[in-house]
């Protein structure tokens, strides 16, 4: 897997430096330089690397705006100031070099990237759907928008009507009771179906089991936080989902993280 890096830095020498070094590690590529965060930003749109090499101080959109705004570029913080460790990690940036940057500090810093990356491209592939079999003739097999089968859809009963909807379209379901609730557009449902079972059946499209409570599409997560014995994720749709400790280094695994 070769890794596109784009090295953000204000100081051109620190810039060169960072390229040498990339140049002497395989499956690495440098697909560009930029000097300001504004650049950064524009750089990230036009050539879509992997990782941005990211210095914190820089005038005017610094590094952690710059990691704010770019999204799915994973990062990687470069500064002279140790104490940014934890701002670094609440950006949810893979890892923190100190400058001067030592070159095995640095390959290192890669290999966790390589790892994050082949977990995304893992969820990605386990979160799309099989194809659904053709139906019988004269069957008219119920497929939702995303292409999932009629026998994957989730089916709510609601009043005097069953409704259906597409997990892939649903970020997370949590135990309630002898039931199961999940959003979708903002409004909650409620599954006759336990968490268990309903893991066991929505496991093939990706879905991971994060707490005793808690189930989530792992293509949906965003961020991992640090929380008193275990952890917070931070999904797509913007609800945030305890990490039990029993469960977070199952996790940390599958997102690449140490």
């Amino acid at each position: 897997m070769t890794v596109r890096v784009l090295v953000v830095d204000d100081e051109a020498l620190a810039r060169a430096r960072l390229v040498r070094m990339l140049a002497r590690v395989e499956d690495v590529e440098v697909v560009g330089e930029a000097a300001t965060g504004a650049h950064a930003l524009e750089r990230t749109r036009e050539l879509q690397p992997d990782l941005l090499l990211l210095d914190v101080d820089m005038p005017g959109l610094d590094g952690f705006g710059v990691a704010e705004a770019v999204g799915m570029p994973l990062v990687v913080f470069t500064t002279a100031h140790a104490q940014y460790a934890a701002l670094a990690f609440e950006a949810d940036a893979v890892d923190y070099l100190l400058k001067p940057v030592v070159q095995e500090r640095l390959e290192r810093a890669l290999e966790k990237v390589r790892q994050r990356l082949l977990a995304r491209s893992v969820m990605a592939t386990s979160a799309r759907p099989p194809e659904p079999p053709a139906p019988a003739p004269g069957e008219r097999a119920a497929e939702s928008a995303a292409g999932v089968s009629a026998a994957a859809l989730l089916t709510v009963h609601d009043g005097g009507k069953v409704r259906f909807f597409d997990p892939l379209l649903v970020t997370r379901f949590r135990a309630e009771d002898k039931y199961t609730a999940f959003l979708f557009d903002g409004e909650e449902h409620l599954l006759r179906e336990s968490l268990s079972t309903l893991e066991e059946r929505l496991a093939p499209f990706g879905f991971v089991r994060v707490h005793r409570a808690e189930l989530v599409r792992a293509s949906a997560v965003r961020a991992l936080t640090p929380d008193a014995g275990g952890a917070l994720l931070h999904l797509s749709d913007g609800q945030t989902v305890s990490v039990s400790r029993r469960s977070l280094p199952a996790l940390k695994q599958l997102l690449g993280l140490r």
